[in-house]
């Protein structure tokens, strides 16, 4: 069965870093768009990062060039730079096993995405 369990959340001070990790197993992330969606309270989920298969990447505008998304063999990851009290949130890692590439899907829509991780938190003070 497909699984993906994320790791790597906590707390930190604004300006901090943060590695979150996503293990998958019963399927291979490499094929499949792989994506990062955080929750605020309240809020629906909102896409961070994706990386399809052949590699290629996109990103919030409200993350851009302070998170990079990436990926090891079963491994998805998100580093996390500089990072802000409004990027405190509930963080998940997506698979969408229907798409190599997003194409003309949009990559941020949840609806898109088959299997979820259980989520890890991000708290971060300023």
């Amino acid at each position: 069965d497909e699984q993906l369990v994320e790791s790597g959340g906590g707390s930190v001070q604004a300006g901090g870093s943060l590695r979150l990790s996503c293990g998958a197993s019963g399927f291979i992330p490499s094929r499949y768009c792989m994506g990062w969606f955080r929750q605020f309270p309240g809020k629906q989920r909102e896409g961070v990062a994706v990386i399809a298969n052949d590699g290629s990447t996109n990103y919030a505008a409200s993350v851009k060039g302070r998170f990079s998304i990436s990926r090891a063999n079963a491994e998805i990851y998100l580093q996390m730079n500089n990072l802000k009290p409004e990027d405190t949130a509930m963080y998940y890692c997506a698979a969408d096993l229907k798409r190599s590439i997003w194409g003309g899907a949009a990559w941020d829509d949840e609806d898109n995405y088959n299997f979820w991780g259980q989520g890890t938190q991000v708290t971060v003070s300023s």
